[in-house]
């Protein structure tokens, strides 16, 4: 059947139901408040897990790009402000923290850099997500590694010879793969679904399906192709500032999102042919011969 993976009181993989996560990034804008909302969505949904992101804005911005001035919601400042101004730090995570254990929803972050991995290891996570951006950097895919964690990670804007680099470096036994494409919002052309069916060939740990794209229909499709994790961003709004908004999916869609995953994982059932209990009337009354 393949390999499951343990992610705090839940298996990953398959034979399992699918480990939905939203994930909310950066579509707090900052605002603790509005975490704690699109946590309430999430949870409403019936999803498994929330997702932010980590980073350390000094390290992650390079250095010609920290004083270009940016246009924002709280006016203008240096694109390395801005950073800080969305970023959470220690007070916001204790709080999102123990907000998620009230609700018994997991969650975790994409970590850009080691300092950020050392500052989530405070909290435990259930997990940490490798983003499609760090699928090369080495030194930060050993330093997860050594956390001892499960991982997912991100395939997006990468070979498969790079893919299979980073899995190298991870452990096996904790290691899970999401095929993804890192265009925002994604057109449905490069999409590349069935590249779910090419990672189960080629790994054995659960795979999974990161999406940017607009609408439901195609996460609905790498459910039905065999994603056991399936991430989509959450917003409160797709029209509210911020770069990932605009492929998010607002809390009514995630609603139905899950829904309907949970009503193909029920429909796909186990490829055994069989006659079921409801078809004997009918059997009985049609068949002549």
């Amino acid at each position: 059947m393949g390999a499951t993976v343990t992610v705090g009181n839940r298996k990953v993989g398959p034979g399992q139901p699918a480990y939905i996560i939203a994930e909310i990034g950066l579509n707090h804008n900052g605002d603790l408040d509005i975490a704690k909302q699109l946590i309430d969505a999430a949870q409403a949904a019936g999803c498994d897990a929330v997702k932010f992101q980590k980073r350390t804005p000094e390290i992650c911005v390079p250095a010609e790009q920290q004083n270009i001035p940016r246009e924002t919601p709280w006016g203008t400042m240096s694109y390395l402000e801005y950073r800080h101004r969305v970023e959470f730090g220690f007070d916001e995570y204790r709080a999102i923290d123990a907000y998620c254990r009230e609700q018994r929803m997991h969650w975790f972050a994409s970590c850009w850099d080691i300092p950020s991995v050392d500052f989530l290891e405070q909290f435990s996570p259930v997990c940490y997500k490798i983003a499609s951006a760090s699928v090369t950097d080495d030194a930060l895919l050993e330093r997860h590694h050594a956390t001892g964690r499960p991982i997912i990670l991100s395939s997006g804007m990468s070979t498969m010879d790079e893919v299979r680099h980073a899995a190298s470096l991870l452990d096996p036994d904790n290691l899970m793969l999401t095929h993804c494409t890192s265009t925002y919002p994604c057109p449905p052309e490069e999409l590349n679904l069935r590249m779910i069916e090419t990672l189960h060939r080629d790994f054995d740990c659960p795979i999974g399906y990161s999406g940017h794209e607009v609408g439901l229909q195609t996460t609905l499709a790498a459910a039905v192709l065999g994603a056991t994790i399936i991430e989509r961003h959450i917003t409160l709004d797709r029209t509210m500032w911020g770069s990932d908004q605009a492929a998010s999916v607002e809390p009514h869609g995630f609603a139905r999102l899950v829904r309907d995953i949970r009503v193909i994982e029920r429909a796909l059932g186990d490829g055994l042919k069989r006659v079921y209990e409801s078809e004997i009337p009918i059997r009985q009354k049609l068949r002549r011969v």
